[in-house]
């Protein structure tokens, strides 16, 4: 008889399979806990008799279902509820909440929801509330009540895994590209839970890492793009791109930054083909003046491109064509955010904007009394949006997920809706480039 133990994040055997290596201070062989389906499998299919120790699992509480899924969503549960484990990748709006919550209801047992923000931490707990008529626990933001089921942040998760690693069968990663990061990759290597989902509308990350999701969560089962749910579940849309030039005067400062960049990379023969050649380049900013003067003036340079003078004459003509329509303006940084604030009256949420104010102007929003908002990067991800019918893009990352998610922002389904989502790009400069690299996200 096999006898499988956790331990603080780990599983211990004392007979060997394969991913597990022997450890002399334990006196048997162990592995981190997340290979614990494996094992168990391995000497299952062997027919080797277990002894199983590992979950402890904590009671899962009486619920009702009452959740209807659309036929995609059904078609999703159906290809996860055959493996128990995987990622389903859907477009900001499609539901994929209402996902991790029928999960729920159909295992019955108890489950950790993983979150990024504290607006999700609380948007979890009233859906599941609302749709399985439980109070669910809450582990962040000051608040630590454990229940059968329980969402929780990653910050908390990360800190609390060793602890709560054997007490959930079932682990729900939202916003699941989160998981591979340094350090929050522990969560998912470190739990014991046989049973996982992954929910996002963009998996792949730019340093690659995204790689780690197949282990540790499972493969991609489904994945829907927004144009293959508009029309029926989502707005139709269509994505529009402005071009503009940087001014004489722009133009002039942009070169001389831009050429002190690179005339640096030539002296030092720094080849720049990816994310990871960028973060060594910081890292020599760190300690090397003639590197921190180089990333300075690409800085700026890109600063100055992104925020172009030109960008706010177009949005003025925007603004006069589109007057009776609720629009979202999204910025890159905050000093934007406020500016576009200042010059055209309109209320502006950043990071520094308070949970009253932000719930103020969104409600305000949502009831027609403001027309446009302007956002930084706050509404990327982790907040309830009211519908709105365009979308401007002033400046952003150059990643595909930040402009899903901006489309996601102008997609719920409202009758005769046509969703305008319009990016307004400085020609010949990082800003073209940072476009192109994003723009295929909403295709």
């Amino acid at each position: 008889m096999v006898h499988l133990k956790y331990f603080r994040g780990l599983l211990i055997s004392d007979h060997y399979a394969p991913s597990l290596s022997w450890n002399e201070e334990f006196k048997a062989y162990i592995a981190p806990a997340y290979r614990y389906y494996q094992v168990l499998e391995y000497f299952r299919q062997g027919g080797i008799e277990v002894k199983d120790e590992v979950m402890d699992p904590i009671p899962f509480p009486l619920v009702k279902d009452s959740l209807k899924l659309r036929d995609y969503q059904e078609r999703a549960m159906k290809a996860w509820m055959a493996k128990k484990r995987g990622v389903l990748v859907l477009p900001t709006g499609a539901g994929k909440t209402a996902l991790g919550i029928k999960a729920i209801a159909n295992l019955r047992v108890a489950t950790l929801v993983v979150v990024p923000t504290i607006e999700l931490l609380h948007q979890w707990g009233d859906r599941i509330r609302e749709s399985l008529g439980v109070e669910p626990g809450i582990v962040g933001g000051g608040e630590e009540n454990i229940q059968g089921i329980t969402v929780i942040t990653y910050d908390s998760a990360y800190t609390k895994v060793e602890k709560l690693g054997n007490r959930f069968p079932l682990v729900i990663f939202d916003e699941v590209h989160h998981l591979p990061s340094t350090g929050y990759i522990n969560i998912g290597e470190l739990m014991a839970s046989p049973y996982r989902m992954g929910l996002t509308a963009t998996p792949e990350r730019e340093d690659g890492r995204h790689v780690l999701l197949r282990e540790v969560v499972g493969p991609i089962l489904i994945r829907l793009s927004p144009s293959q749910l508009a029309g029926k579940y989502l707005a139709e849309f269509k994505v529009e791109k402005i071009y503009v030039e940087l001014t004489p005067e722009e133009r002039e400062i942009y070169e001389k930054l831009r050429n002190r960049f690179t005339s640096f990379l030539r002296k030092r023969k720094i080849r720049m083909a990816g994310p990871r050649d960028f973060q060594r380049f910081i890292f020599m900013a760190g300690r090397d003046k003639e590197a921190r003067e180089a990333l300075l003036a690409w800085n700026e340079s890109l600063r100055l491109a992104v925020n172009s003078e030109s960008k706010l004459i177009k949005l003025r003509e925007i603004l006069k064509e589109r007057a009776n329509e609720k629009i979202i303006i999204f910025t890159r940084d905050v000093d934007m955010a406020y500016r576009v604030s200042r010059e055209f009256l309109v209320p502006a949420v950043t990071y520094l904007t308070s949970k009253d104010e932000r719930q103020d102007i969104l409600s305000k929003f949502k009831n027609g009394d403001y027309k446009v908002i302007v956002a930084s990067n706050v509404f990327d991800e982790g907040v309830d949006v009211p519908d709105a019918s365009v979308g401007i893009v002033l400046g952003g990352y150059g990643t595909s997920r930040q402009m899903m998610q901006r489309l996601g922002r102008i997609l719920r389904k409202k009758e005769g809706k046509v969703a305008t989502l319009i990016e307004i790009v400085t020609k010949g400069t990082t800003d073209h480039n940072l476009s192109r690299r994003r723009s295929s996200a909403t295709k």
